[in-house]
């Protein structure tokens, strides 16, 4: 009698779920024609990098996610989770204290493949396989499905005068923007001067703690952090342009996916500073506001295949905001770094405060600078991954 009753509530959610799904097909048909007139990129699925075993060659149990780049396993997971606002554990079943992941016996695991398997076959059949509609699309961070709006409905805003005299001005394009964005750090001449930089502040996480922080660079890419933590003592981290590693009170270890990607990506070097040059596609996506100030937008692809959205301060130039896209097969997963309080180092503007925003709550942080130094001598050992720890030597008995 349970079992039909489990069964009974798992149909009905895959029901309910597919009827809302299909009710807003025609809002995402819309919402992707007017990406298309605002030239967005469009979406594409990102294919598996052929150095990157896809998830099935990797993981256990695997039966609706082949294909998936194992990177971005958990990024998904991620996407889901907050999707229907739960927690790793309304799927995946507990063993022992700890998340059994490879376990089938909780019936919402069976029902999210069966939705995975339902939000494919929409998208395929409608958006050439690009993910218009997601998990998000219907649930909108609850574990039913939305399934009417909330009353009382918000009334629409008129039209600001500002705005719609604003409406008939020539818009800039993306080079101009691009070229008032190199003039407003400093000019050309003074981002080409730039070969390292150091920088001592503090990394807020997203529980509220606060760590020290350092980071050391050179270009084109090496880099070296020192995190100082109340429970795990000193975390370094490096990478010298092939090899990445960490060294902490747990030993010494390669990086590699994520961490690989966090650690060269927040800071990098030159990311955010010579933006020529890195996207496919880059055009002028309107005009908006971010806390208060007017900005230019910027929409394109990258050379990564992410979809990119990039604010300007109207009245500065500089970069507010960046936000970039990842298609995986189940949805569009977002990232966005704020930056703040620009001051002058040496004749180029900077960031002090850098904010970073992700799907997984964990992985968001802001990063906070007291000192920044450009073009310092930095200690090329410092990137180069320290030699492991001797064993320890046998103790001989005594006799």
């Amino acid at each position: 009698m349970k079992n039909n009753s489990i069964g009974n509530i798992t149909r009905a959610r895959l029901l309910s779920g597919a009827a809302s799904l299909l009710a807003i097909v025609c809002l995402s048909v819309v919402a992707s024609v007017e990406a298309r007139l605002n030239n967005a990129a469009p979406q594409q699925t990102a294919p598996v990098v052929p150095s990157e075993k896809p998830v099935e060659q990797v993981r256990k149990n695997i039966q609706v996610l082949n294909g998936l780049p194992s990177s971005q396993l958990i990024p998904v997971m991620n996407y889901m989770s907050a999707s229907l606002g739960v927690k790793c554990d309304y799927c995946h079943a507990e063993k022992d204290g700890h998340l059994d992941v490879v376990s089938d016996l909780k019936p919402e695991k069976g029902a999210a493949r069966e939705m995975i398997k339902m939000v494919q076959g929409i998208n395929k059949a409608n958006f050439k396989g690009n993910p218009a509609v997601s998990c998000f699309t219907c649930h909108r961070g609850r574990p039913e499905p939305v399934r009417a709006p909330a009353l009382p409905l918000a009334a629409a805003a008129p039209l600001p005068e500002a705005a719609a005299a604003t409406a008939k001005e020539t818009p800039p394009t993306a080079d101009q923007i691009l070229a008032r964005y190199t003039e407003a750090l400093g000019g050309a001449a003074a981002i080409e001067r730039l070969k390292s930089r150091s920088m001592k502040g503090t990394w807020l996480t997203a529980n509220g703690m606060t760590l020290g922080y350092e980071v050391y660079q050179t270009a084109p890419d090496r880099i070296y952090t020192v995190l100082n933590t109340p429970k795990q003592g000193v975390i370094e981290r490096g990478f010298n342009g092939q090899t990445a590693w960490e060294k902490g009170t747990r030993g010494l270890r390669d990086l590699e996916g994520p961490e690989l990607y966090s650690l060269r990506r927040y800071p990098d070097l030159f990311k955010d500073i010579k933006l020529q040059g890195q996207f496919t596609r880059l055009g002028f996506g309107g005009r908006d506001t971010l806390d208060g100030k007017d900005v230019y937008v910027l929409r394109g692809m990258g050379n990564d295949g992410k979809g990119e959205r990039l604010y300007f301060d109207v009245q500065t130039g500089l970069l507010l905001r960046r936000v970039s896209s990842t298609s995986t097969m189940v949805g569009i997963i977002p990232e966005q770094v704020d930056y703040e309080d620009y001051r002058d180092v040496e004749g180029l503007k900077v960031p002090f405060t850098i904010r970073v925003t992700t799907i997984d709550a964990g992985g968001s942080s802001t990063r906070k600078f007291t000192e920044i130094k450009l073009n310092v001598p930095v200690d090329a050992t410092k990137f180069n991954k320290p030699p492991a720890p001797p064993p320890a030597a046998a103790q001989t008995p005594k006799p």
